[in-house]
């Protein structure tokens, strides 16, 4: 990727409308070797107005981290911006009035006409007024398949969920895990929906998840997700990690043979040197479903007292969209710029795959804008007893499932 303008100049433009320099504190659960890598440029371009960008970083993920970013919220200690997923994560934050209203940035900066898809951020927007920064396009709808792992076993690449599971028992007596998986009861979650995706399709997923349709979840289409699912955890048996990077690492290592995880995995990828149809290889909708669910990060800010605080959160959130920082970010996280507009003169053959699904409109909205966190934490909570069981039957754990949707709110 190539920047068409100077990062340093475009910068430079924006300090110069700042009332005063300021310390800045950011908070966010990008940890991991790629994550802090591609975090750095949004810092390097804040720090290039001047400001002082002050790093909050909490390991752990995002459900570690939004609780103890909620609870610096209520309790009166604010960070000046704070990470989360598009969707309804900070839902009670705006109807507190906590959270600042970047509709005048939006308006400003002409946000409707250059974030694509418009999901994003009307997954930003609360009874007509916009509350966050859209960042970057994530979808959880890949597979990623180490070549050394299957050279290494005499097997050839799969190219879909069906040759994946012909392979997994020569894969297993080579000595490698089929998948990896790590403990995190989101990533549980995450290999799930994938699954529901690939194998039930697009309807089905979106009857139940964004239409709460029990019956759809408890029948038939749903049950050969749960049956796969149930298969696919015998294949992570072995995984033995908890990090979501380090079930990445296995991949990159030949340790095992794939991993159902977000695209953000190639950053880790490209911070091991590896390169896409050489080293790697992906799959998009498990080779069976190729399609998009365009969720990913955004920024929020907190109401300040102070008007100079304020004036730089907006000078922040307008930042986050220049055409600079979308280019230099996603390509080191391994997402897909959230503006339509930015030249993406080389990208590689996953991202590639990633824009012509965005481009053909293969998109569908993510599941964190489309369930409630109590939903969400429900679904993580019985997929993480599911994966981790060796007892739960697929069919107890789809009535449980069908339940929670029966419920959802």
């Amino acid at each position: 990727m190539r920047l068409t303008t100077s990062l340093l100049g475009a910068t430079a433009l924006c300090a110069a409308t700042s009332a005063s320099a300021l310390d800045f504190e950011v908070t966010h659960w990008w940890t991991s070797g790629g994550e802090a890598n591609a975090v750095s440029k949004i810092a390097e371009a804040w720090n290039a107005t001047g400001n002082t960008w002050v790093d909050g970083a909490i390991a752990g993920g995002g459900d570690t981290a939004r609780p103890i970013m909620i609870s610096r919220i209520l309790g009166g200690d604010p960070m000046d911006a704070f990470q989360f997923n598009h969707g309804r994560q900070a839902e009670e934050l705006i109807e507190a009035g906590l959270l600042l209203d970047l509709t005048d940035v939006a308006e400003e900066q002409g946000w409707k006409e250059k974030i694509n898809p418009p999901s994003l951020l009307d997954a930003c927007t609360y009874e007509g007024r916009i509350y966050c920064a859209p960042i970057n396009i994530h979808s959880w709808q890949w597979m990623w398949l180490s070549r050394k792992a299957y050279e290494d076993a005499g097997l050839p690449v799969p190219t879909d969920w069906d040759s994946f599971i012909d392979s997994a028992d020569e894969l297993r007596a080579a000595g490698k895990v089929p998948l990896a998986l790590g403990g995190q009861p989101w990533q549980a979650t995450g290999a799930f929906n994938v699954m529901a995706t690939a194998l039930a399709g697009e309807d089905a997923y979106l009857a139940v998840n964004r239409d709460k349709d029990a019956e759809v979840a408890g029948g038939p289409d749903y049950a050969k997700v749960f049956e796969a699912a149930a298969v696919a955890r015998d294949f992570a048996m072995g995984s033995n990690v908890q990090d979501w990077n380090q079930a990445t690492n296995m991949v990159i290592t030949g340790q095992a043979g794939a991993q159902i995880m977000g695209d953000w995995a190639q950053g880790e990828f490209a911070l091991a040197g590896q390169t896409a149809g050489t080293d790697y290889d992906c799959l998009p909708g498990l080779g069976e479903q190729a399609v998009l669910d365009a969720g990913g990060d955004a920024f929020f800010f907190p109401v300040q007292d102070d008007p100079e605080v304020t004036a730089a959160q907006k000078q922040f959130a307008a930042m986050l969209l220049s055409p600079e920082v979308q280019v230099a970010f996603n390509a080191a996280k391994g997402s897909l710029p959230v503006r339509g507009d930015v030249n993406l003169e080389s990208v590689n053959e996953c991202t590639k795959k990633g824009l012509d699904l965005l481009a053909a409109g293969n998109v569908m909205p993510a599941g964190t804008t489309l369930l409630s966190p109590d939903t969400t934490q429900q679904i993580n909570d019985l997929m993480t007893e599911f994966w981790a069981s060796d007892s739960m039957s697929a069919a107890d754990a789809q009535a449980r499932y069908a339940e929670i949707i029966a419920n959802a709110d």
